[in-house]
């Protein structure tokens, strides 16, 4: 067998780049992106529509918000036990193949709580409430513990999530507005039932590459928090092409995925705090080359927000409003060049028209890199 061709890391940068639809804006509409993406994270309510705005031409984030309205997309638990922005085709044949990855999540941080629980009766009447009316789960808890008064109201309304596919019903989620954690089923919700016949992991792993590839198992198994995938792209391999990393492990990838050139020129891109970018790979050095612990971040503290400088992570952002005034900071993790700095203070303006569009002015400040 011929030995597989190695792919540099700056040819795995500029491939998962053009899967992610960073290398340039795309003219998709909002569905098909997040069908390509297969979703986007989206545990906060509105920094995701940044992501959204990265991706596409155009973009505005009222359409968005009328398809959760409308039922066309959903905010769901789904991949890592994180809420994902996912289309609600899509929302019922991903909810039933990671629900193991919800169901390990919640014993490990509940399970104490739930020993000796009948959790299908559990199941059954959460259910039940979440379906009379969408609930927060303190509600849930509360309402729950009317039945089994013994136990933690918090730690039950999570074994519903766990068994329960759930979503967040608006108007939490849809931009310039607000509202309760509030849930109730995905089937009630969209009226049709889970799609159990696509729900296979022969599909999850094709999607995946489609969005994330070329990658290893362990970066699939990352993203999805699923584990014993090596076994699926085993049975896939005479379907997908097989490479080489500089380290020397097996990438997978559909054959007829696009792989660009590695000197393709790669945008400054503003992204949000939970970009599927930087999270979908247990190797994540095709984007990130720098520690964020250095640069001052901590696993408890504030998510950093990156920027792309020719496709990596080579500064975060923030943006504060103050007496009218919308400002944009830069902090590069490395001495920019003037034309970096140019860059990225062209995209950044158009980053702050999106944001702030009603702020009487708007300024960019880029701050001193870190020392050492």
């Amino acid at each position: 067998m011929p030995p597989h061709t190695t792919l540099s890391r700056r040819a795995l940068n500029r491939a998962t780049l053009d899967r992610q639809l960073l290398l340039r804006r795309s003219r998709m509409t909002v569905t098909q992106a997040l069908e390509r993406l297969v979703g986007l994270q989206a545990q906060t309510p509105h920094t995701w529509y940044l992501g959204l705005w990265s991706r596409l031409e155009d973009y505005t984030p009222d359409a968005t918000a009328g398809l959760l309205l409308d039922r066309g997309v959903v905010r769901i638990a789904l991949m890592r036990s994180t809420i994902h922005l996912v289309t609600a085709s899509d929302s019922l044949w991903l909810r039933p193949l990671v629900e193991p990855v919800i169901e390990r999540s919640t014993t490990g941080a509940f399970g104490r709580d739930l020993v000796g629980l009948d959790r299908a009766a559990l199941a059954a009447a959460g259910r039940e409430l979440v379906e009379e009316r969408p609930r927060t789960f303190r509600e849930l808890g509360r309402a729950l513990a009317e039945r089994w008064p013994d136990r933690a109201p918090a730690s039950m309304a999570q074994a519903v999530r766990a068994s329960v596919p759930l979503v967040q019903v608006p108007p939490r989620g849809v931009w310039g507005r607000s509202g309760p954690v509030a849930h109730t089923s995905v089937e009630a919700w969209l009226g049709r039932p889970l799609d159990h016949a696509r729900a296979t992991r022969e599909e999850l792993v094709l999607r995946y590459l489609a969005a994330f590839g070329p990658a290893t198992v362990r970066d699939a198994q990352t993203w999805s928090g699923l584990t014993r995938l090596a076994e699926v792209f085993d049975g896939l391999r005479p379907r997908l092409a097989v490479f080489r990393d500089e380290d020397g492990r097996e990438l997978f990838d559909l054959p007829d995925a696009p792989r660009p050139d590695p000197d393709t020129p790669a945008p400054a891109r503003f992204l949000y705090d939970f970009d599927n970018l930087l999270l979908s790979h247990a190797d994540r050095r095709r984007v990130i080359t720098v520690d964020f612990a250095s640069q001052g971040y901590t696993p408890h503290g504030p998510v950093p927000r990156a920027v792309l400088v020719d496709g990596v992570v080579a500064a975060s952002w923030t943006v504060a409003t103050a007496k009218g005034t919308a400002t944009l900071s830069i902090r590069p993790f490395h001495r920019l060049t003037a034309s970096t700095e140019e860059e990225l203070t062209a995209e950044g303006a158009r980053l702050l028209a999106f944001l702030e569009p009603t702020a009487a002015s708007r300024d960019i400040v880029f701050r001193p890199p870190l020392p050492g």
